[in-house]
């Protein structure tokens, strides 16, 4: 296993991190998405780290707040090895405040997930996604009282439009409060919307990459074709992300092509991929099962060549939109200057 630094807190985290959405089953959805039980969490945690995942993410939405127990029991006596992420936004119960991203909200859920993982601080605290009802100010404020009260080491956020990232970083510097260090983002190579606006943003600012789905929602998993696919995936019931699957069958045929040649699997391919990026700081992997836990890990030792990632470039690579297409003629472009 490899470790990358987490922006500039020069803590070092996996690049593969192990999610946790696939533990607990409370909820329709959650069952289709994982319903694993205590053994099999148990079971994979430990693998994880065994392997040298020091990286796990939760968030408390999942399987409502059963993931974040499960996480917590697992875990046991071997916290302190664990960089432990967890996110604050989605619904908790049926009450009008019991959502979002208020001061009453965060700080009840903060304590709530402090109790379900059994510890007493969370080292990276992600709003799970933008919240058009409380002013940024209110929750910026409300996680750095969190980070200066010990119950938080650094704050994160996850799924924001980069303009709204970009106004929450100038927030910050503006009343001198913790600034995000992280976002946690879907990329992939069916999903490479990220590249439009947020990665130069991220690299600008500093900020890390966390990637989820990089299989898009196991589309990217080798167990679909044009001619079908394995009932029981996950994909087959919760057809999330969205995938242009035109294009997504396409991009699979290249990946097996270099699979094929590196004697790797298409998974493994996709997340070589992934890591190839040097604005990735971890790429979240979740597992139902250890074969496949096992054959994900195995992604970090996988070579592929600079005429791989170019095949699967061109296979998976955006439409040019405006304003990059102005940008693109560069008839007044000065020696050096780079293009976003």
């Amino acid at each position: 296993m490899k470790y990358r630094q987490l922006a500039d807190t020069g803590v070092f985290v996996s690049e593969l991190c192990l999610g946790a959405m696939t533990f607990g089953g409370q909820g329709q959805m959650w069952e289709v998405i994982g319903g694993l039980d205590q053994p099999a969490v148990d079971a994979i945690v430990h693998r994880a780290i065994d392997q040298g995942i020091n990286f796990i993410d939760t968030a408390d939405v999942y399987s409502a707040g059963e993931s974040e127990t499960m996480v917590g029991k697992a875990l046991g006596g071997r916290r302190h090895e664990i960089v432990l992420a967890t996110k604050v936004r989605g619904r908790m119960g049926k009450g009008p405040n019991q959502v979002g991203l208020s001061r009453l909200h965060i700080v009840e859920a903060v304590e709530a997930s402090l109790k379900r993982l059994g510890t007493d601080y969370i080292d990276l605290y992600q709003i799970h996604r933008f919240d058009p009802l409380t002013a940024i100010e209110d929750t910026l404020r409300t996680l750095d009282d969190l980070v200066h009260a010990g119950k938080v080491r650094y704050i994160g956020c996850s799924n924001l439009p980069a303009w709204y990232l970009m106004k929450a970083l100038a927030v910050s510097r503006e009343l001198g409060l913790e600034r995000f260090k992280s976002t946690q983002s879907y990329y992939s190579l069916a999903g490479r919307e990220l590249e439009r606006e947020a990665i130069p943003l991220l690299k600008d600012q500093g900020l890390g990459l966390l990637v989820w789905s990089p299989l898009a929602g196991g589309f990217l998993s080798g167990k679909f074709t044009r001619n079908g696919g394995d009932e029981a995936a996950r994909r087959a019931k919760f057809d999330f992300p969205p995938v242009n699957r035109e294009k997504g069958f396409a991009i699979l045929d290249v990946l097996a092509s270099v699979a094929k040649a590196r004697g790797a699997t298409v998974p493994q391919i996709a997340l070589a991929w992934i890591l190839a990026n040097d604005a990735v700081t971890s790429v979240i992997i979740g597992a139902r099962k250890l074969p496949q836990l096992d054959d994900n890990l195995k992604a970090v030792d996988v070579t592929v060549s600079a005429e791989d990632l170019k095949a699967l470039d061109e296979a998976s690579k955006l439409a040019v939109e405006y304003p990059a297409w102005m940008d693109a003629l560069g008839s007044d472009r000065r020696p050096g200057e780079r293009r976003y």
